[in-house]
């Protein structure tokens, strides 16, 4: 099993203690699509998969869902979050066993997530008045930041009128810095579009693909490596691997064609810390 570079209070306290300035961001992958991102006046977590809910749920399957990745966090050692954000329903993005301990820990935490998923959420026990939806397709303030919901296909919109966008992606607007997390998603068509306004300084993008039977699809490799092409970002890191041994990428393939189309990137690994310092990697 692949271990983090650091974890559980090291990495709280590698967190707390980065104090990034204005135009620099700090994050630290924590597996899948799970980030911490901090920077001169917030910090977040997005899309926390930390326990082993889905290895039990899928137990005796013919799809298990065994780790490749060891979890930098238990949950409950999370007590800093004060915005967490859920793209879609899906475990490994709304996993039902971070989220109640990590709300339990952080009583001052909200999750922003899908309108469409609330009551998925109550279910598990987070409490309807720390939860602020968004439909997709929306802007709005987070606290200093500026957030952008980005309807996502997986595979599918699956859009209604009641709730909006049950998938998404997030553009974040702070501190002199624009951060795009794909989240999950398909590259459809029009996608580049709606991002190409933004001037995107960093892009989260999954590179599994996905195309497992009973498993949505998400952009693989090479949709990766063009959406970036055509959206132009500074700095692109892959994710959305080394989490389950039937579901991952090989990145030596992704650094391979992105060094072929020329791309800025950076390949972090579990629990390391990155910190881009007016767009440039330090």
């Amino acid at each position: 099993m692949i271990k983090p570079t650091q974890s559980s209070q090291l990495l709280l306290y590698d967190i707390n203690s980065t104090q990034p300035s204005y135009g620099q961001l700090a994050l630290w992958w924590l597996g899948q699509s799970g980030y911490a991102i901090k920077t001169a006046s917030i910090l977040f977590y997005i899309d926390l998969y930390l326990s082993e809910y889905l290895a039990a749920k899928y137990a005796n399957t013919t799809k298990p869902h065994i780790r490749i990745t060891q979890s930098p966090f238990q949950p409950a050692e999370i007590t800093n979050a004060h915005w967490v954000f859920s793209s879609h329903k899906h475990s490994d993005h709304l996993d039902p066993g971070t989220l109640p301990a990590l709300f339990a820990a952080s009583p001052q935490a909200k999750l922003i997530l899908p309108a469409a998923v609330v009551d998925h959420a109550v279910t598990l026990g987070l409490p309807a008045e720390r939860l602020m939806p968004t439909r997709g397709d929306e802007t709005f303030t987070v606290g200093a930041m500026t957030v952008h919901s980005i309807p996502s296909a997986h595979p599918d919109f699956d859009y209604t009128e009641p709730t909006g966008y049950p998938f998404l992606g997030f553009v974040f607007q702070m501190d002199g810095v624009t951060l795009y997390h794909a989240c999950d998603t398909l590259a459809y068509a029009g996608l580049a579009e709606r991002l190409q306004k933004y001037d995107i300084d960093v892009a989260l993008l999954p590179i599994n693909g996905g195309y497992v039977p009973g498993t949505a699809p998400n952009m693989n490799i090479a949709d990766a490596i063009t959406l970036a092409q055509q959206i132009k970002p500074r700095l692109v890191i892959p994710n959305h691997y080394d989490m389950f041994t039937f579901n991952t990428a090989d990145v030596s393939q992704f650094i391979s064609q992105a060094d072929s189309a020329q791309l800025n990137y950076r390949v972090l690994h579990c629990g390391e810390k990155f910190i881009l310092n007016n767009f440039t990697a330090e």
